[in-house]
């Protein structure tokens, strides 16, 4: 396979502005204003600390993709985002070797609409796969 990059850790927010501030008080710097992700309705904040990125998401209905989440986890980590530059190759090879395509391939638009996916396995949970940039 090839490596696949840790980019960020994504994190379920009730609410936002609250958490932004809590994640600040602890010496994060926001890396870019909240964007809204019309495919997933969430909003997306991205932060930094020590060359660690954080991807806060907070559910905006109850339709969203998290929603069911957030009620059964509250605010809690729940994927791991890794970065690829063989996107099509990578994902194959993760779907071959046991993990499940939880939604198809889709722009992000809080990451300049790269492709991304996720998945799941039963021996880890879920992880999200982003297509470089390069």
């Amino acid at each position: 396979m090839s490596t696949l990059k840790i980019h960020h850790i994504g994190y379920l927010v009730k609410k936002m502005d609250a958490a932004i501030r809590t994640f600040e008080d602890l010496g994060y710097q926001i890396m870019q204003s909240t964007v809204y992700d019309d495919i997933r309705e969430v909003n997306i904040c991205f932060l930094q600390k020590d060359g660690y990125c954080i991807e806060l998401v907070s559910p905006v209905s109850d339709t969203s993709v998290v929603s069911g989440l957030i009620k059964k986890f509250k605010n809690s980590p729940y994927h791991i985002c890794y970065e690829t530059q063989d996107f099509n190759r990578d994902y194959k090879r993760l779907t071959e070797n046991g993990f499940i395509a939880i939604d198809a391939p889709a722009p992000a638009p809080a990451l300049q609409n790269r492709e991304v996916v996720f998945l799941t396995s039963a021996s880890m949970g879920m992880i999200e796969l982003l297509n470089s940039p390069d």
